[in-house]
């Protein structure tokens, strides 16, 4: 049966437009994205059957365009609606974290490194550079590893701490494994890297682990800093 068959008080437009986003399961948000579905099935059906081949929202957003647009119904357009739709989502956080202290906002530096991390199929180490007021300099990646590890070089950080003229820094990487607990490696290397920059006077305010699609663990939060 096609949505607008429904009843119009159970079809996902008219719920978010009455109720708002966050009433709304992870298929009727993406039914909505969908906008209509493939024969014998509603755009809510074939949203469970991505989420069902994915295995989370995470895991489709991370999706190769070859194999997205391998189910039915899927295509190059639809893949690059949907990278569209996540590369704003991306630069809308990283403008609010351009204007605000991170230190008030971190529900969104949460946010903003679940969309670049989360989904990686290998380890990467990545600072937020900032400013006195905390505000967002810039963003980078500092290292890429393997599945299992990554070196990340003390000096190198320093380096660019300079390059940026930061007055602080947030650090994160992500654990492809899905596990965000850190290990005695990550507390190590968190201690180098806060006495190194404390050298040239930039502050470590947190480091993250990213893992899946948990919640980031704030070292901050576990009092590791």
């Amino acid at each position: 049966m096609a949505i607008t068959d429904w009843p119009e008080d159970e079809r996902p437009r008219e719920r978010l437009l009455r109720q708002g986003a966050g009433a709304l399961s992870d298929a009727e948000l993406l039914a909505i994205f969908l906008r209509v579905g493939v024969r014998g099935q509603s755009a809510v059906d074939l949203a469970r059957v991505l989420l069902g081949h994915f295995g989370s929202l995470t895991r489709l957003f991370a999706a190769g365009r070859e194999e997205f647009a391998a189910i039915p119904g899927m295509g190059n357009a639809k893949y690059a609606q949907l990278q569209a739709v996540l590369e704003m989502a991306r630069r809308a956080l990283r403008e609010e974290l351009a204007e605000r202290d991170l230190l008030a906002t971190p529900g969104a530096v949460r946010d903003w490194l679940r969309l670049h991390l989360a989904a990686l199929p290998h380890e990467v180490f990545v600072a937020l550079w900032l400013d006195a007021q905390n505000r967002l300099l810039g963003h980078e990646e500092l290292f890429r590893g393997t599945l299992s590890q990554t070196s990340v070089y003390p000096r190198e950080v320093v380096k660019r701490a300079l390059a940026h003229n930061a007055a602080a820094v947030i650090l994160a990487h992500n654990h492809p494994s899905g596990a965000a607990e850190p290990s005695a490696a990550d507390e190590l290397l968190t201690r180098a890297l806060r006495e190194a920059l404390a050298l040239v006077d930039v502050r470590v305010l947190d480091h993250f682990i990213v893992a899946g699609a948990a919640c980031p663990l704030s070292f901050a939060e576990r009092g590791l800093l």
